[in-house]
């Protein structure tokens, strides 16, 4: 007859097997936010860049892409169907906003591009100026999208995307925590993240105007992205441009640690200089969410017995 520490032993094997991880352990789930510069008809016909592109964009489980000037419409979708070709273990679908911009000669879209296996849109809303009486607030008003993520420690969010023209930064900055508030009051959540190229760094927002934003003087929002951060592709330079920014108690918890950072793709994938900046002169940004794979986990009832049973048989 086997001793009570062999059947402790074949259980916590048993449990062991349960929580492999395919069954039970945490993986990352990666928002990203990506500067494309000028991403349009010429680059969508240069098979490298494309490749680069999807090499990038396919890491992220949501990436917003900004400096989109798809004039004729035709290099979203061309890019879309390259990355649904690159690998069959995930599809993706994306959601933009309109043409943003002050002139109708310089126009850019955000657009926000997912996995349709983890993430769902629920609401998208085009933020206008006029909810701040100052049509100048923004260059490009942020396009905002609700998400439902499953697999998530939070579950549900709101990314709000922002590039800003540099020499405007420090007021469209300071002007994103009235979206906060228009959020807050027509979703009812704080559940907020703030990504893109804020041009928050090197000359555009000096640090004696950090008090004059809200965003940095409001200690309820945590910068991800630190000053130290270069989210630049020359050598030449070394600003932190690109930033996420979080309503700190909203994300306590859920936020993978030291997982906040910018993904430098040419080192990653052996890119000179010159090559990297055909593609972009900015880096993306991530960063993690905690999840759960579906299986087995947090308070599943299989593995909370199992956990019981090991525990109870070894004592």
């Amino acid at each position: 007859m086997a001793s009570p520490s062999s059947s402790s032993g074949s259980l916590l094997t048993i449990l062991f097997l349960f929580c492999l991880p395919a069954w039970c352990s945490v993986s990352g789930f990666k928002i990203c936010a990506f500067n494309v510069q000028s991403f349009g008809d010429s680059k969508i016909r240069n098979t490298e860049v494309v490749h680069t592109l999807v090499r990038i964009v396919s890491r992220c489980d949501v990436c917003l892409l900004q400096e989109v000037r798809d004039t004729k419409r035709k290099a979203v979708p061309l890019l879309m169907k390259a990355l649904n070709s690159y690998n069959s273990k995930h599809q993706y679908d994306y959601v933009a906003s309109h043409r943003l911009g002050r002139t109708s000669s310089y126009q850019e879209q955000y657009v926000f591009v997912y996995r349709t296996s983890s993430v769902i849109v629920t609401d998208q809303y085009q933020y206008p100026d006029t909810l701040l009486g100052d049509e100048d607030a923004f260059s490009r008003e942020p396009f905002i999208v609700r998400l439902r993520a499953p697999k998530t420690a939070i579950k549900e969010f709101v990314l709000v995307p922002q590039h800003t023209t540099p020499s405007n930064a420090t007021k469209e900055i300071d002007a994103l925590y009235d979206v906060f508030l228009e959020i807050k009051r027509r979703w009812k959540t704080e559940t907020v993240m703030f990504l893109g190229d804020f041009n928050a760094d090197c000359g555009y927002l000096a640090k004696k105007n950090r008090q004059r934003v809200r965003l940095y003087s409001n200690q309820a929002f945590l910068w991800l992205i630190g000053d130290k951060d270069d989210t630049t592709v020359r050598d030449s330079t070394s600003c932190a441009y690109d930033r996420i920014v979080v309503h700190e108690e909203s994300f306590a918890g859920a936020l993978v640690p030291q997982s906040a950072k910018p993904f430098n793709f040419a080192k990653e994938y052996g890119l000179t200089e010159e090559q990297a900046l055909v593609v972009s002169d900015h880096y993306p940004v991530e960063v993690e969410l905690r999840a759960w794979s579906a299986q087995i986990g947090g308070n599943s009832p299989l593995l909370i017995f199992l956990i019981f049973t090991a525990v109870f048989i070894s004592t």
